[in-house]
């Protein structure tokens, strides 16, 4: 095996989402109901996730509509990078 080169196969789900790796949001302008997406990768685990409603847009830091959506999120925020919520609050507020 002496001069070999093993590649890795890249994850389909990459492709698929159009995204350039793991753990890099994508807005997804023509997507009906998300305007993002994301393959999140924790350890061992991979999922595509679609978030954020189309056409909303986030709110400065510090305002009550920012402050409101943290809020409110807060529980799922905490779940780490395998929800929505996580992105959510990352890529739109």
């Amino acid at each position: 095996m002496r001069g070999r080169l093993v590649v890795a196969k890249e994850d389909s789900r990459l492709k698929n989402a159009g995204v350039s790796g793991y753990n890099k949001p994508k807005r997804t302008p023509n997507h009906p109901t998300k305007s993002h997406v994301v393959v999140a990768k924790e350890g061992d685990k991979v999922k595509t996730i679609r978030f954020g409603q189309q056409g909303v847009k986030g709110s400065p830091k510090g305002t009550a509509r920012n402050k409101a959506f943290k809020a409110r999120h807060a529980k799922n925020i905490a779940k780490g990078k395998m929800s929505a919520a996580y992105w959510a609050n990352k890529a739109k507020w």
